[in-house]
Formats: structure tokens, sequence, C-alpha cells
């Protein structure tokens, strides 16, 4: 029995989202810099030429590839310190390549470090909003910048101890020095 023929349109759409596919594998794995077109569309199985004929540069690769979702906003039903360490299995859990590739790249990518620093910015704001007095903002960035270290430090560098440990364990024993943030 034989299938429906694919459109062009279909075979394209698959094919685009192919190397979309390879390309945040690869920049997961590699960061911006040490990935190749050439990388990419071998793992995509399909020609260099054809990687930049759908993307037309590695940048335009790397922005649509790698996209990463907003960081929901607080809810407001916690208080902050429980709404961060609520978020810690989150951190602790496998990452979508796209975070991952984000996260690579944000040291050495221009476009990575500014898609990143817009989200946590908006991240610090709710916080900040939520904690209301004092140096709200200041003490709102530190805790972020906190739990990206821990995030950074369990996923990239794979440090034994935040491996070995769960993720209740690590949100305990962060929980008092974040709250004395929140608290100033």
């Amino acid at each position: 029995m034989e299938g429906t023929p694919t459109s062009r349109a279909e075979r394209r759409r698959r094919t685009e989202e192919r190397i979309l596919s390879a390309a945040r594998a690869i920049f997961a794995e590699r960061g911006f810099q040490r990935t190749t077109i050439r990388a990419v569309a071998a793992a995509a199985e399909v020609d260099p030429a054809l990687v930049m004929q759908y993307f037309g540069s590695k940048q335009e690769l790397f922005e649509q590839a790698v996209r990463i979702p907003s960081i929901p906003p607080l809810d407001g039903e916690l208080e902050p310190v429980e709404e961060l360490l609520g978020r810690i299995g989150m951190k602790m859990g496998p990452l979508p390549q796209a975070t991952l590739a984000m996260m690579r790249s944000m040291l050495t990518h221009p476009d990575a470090a500014e898609e990143v620093r817009g989200k946590l910015d908006g991240q610090v704001a709710h916080l900040a909003d939520a904690m209301g007095s004092g140096d709200a903002e200041l003490r709102a960035a530190l805790m972020v910048s906190t739990m990206l270290g821990v995030t950074i430090a369990h996923q990239l560098l794979g440090l034994t101890a935040l491996r070995d440990a769960s993720p209740e364990r690590i949100a305990e024993t962060l929980r008092p020095s974040l709250r004395a943030l929140a608290e100033g």
C-alpha cells in the first residue's frame, strides 16, 4: 500500500527541522564558537550548502535553533525563596538542548548573552516586585545569580557534589542563603 506523496513544502519543513535539531544538539555540546556548518550538515545528513540556503549564516542558524522559552513569572502564591527553590528540580533535571546551547554560548557569543540577560532580567524584576522594599532589585539579582551558578555548576561543569545531591538536598542547603537575601 502506497502512502500519500509528500508535498515539496512538507519535505522542506522536515529538512529544516532535521537541520535545526542537529544544530541544537551540536550547539548544546560545543557552543557557538566550536560549532561548524559542516558539522551541522553532517549530523542532519544534508549538504552544507543546503544549510546555508535555508539559514543564510551560522548566526541565523544559531538564533533559530536556540530560542529558549520565557522563564515563567513568579505566580505570587509562594514567597520568593520558595518560588525559586521550587524550580530547582527543573534546573537539576535534563534541560532542553536549546537551553544548554544557549548556556554554553552565553559567555562567548554576544547574542546568546543578550538573550540570557533579557530572560534573567525579567526574572529579577518579577522577584524584586514580590520582595518589595529596600534594595530588592539587587537582592533579587543575587538570588537569580546564585541559582544560575548552581545550574551551570550542575549542568555544564558536572560538579560531583551537585550531581550526587538530590534537588531536595540542594534546595534545603540553599534555603538559608536565599532567605537571607530575600529578607535583606
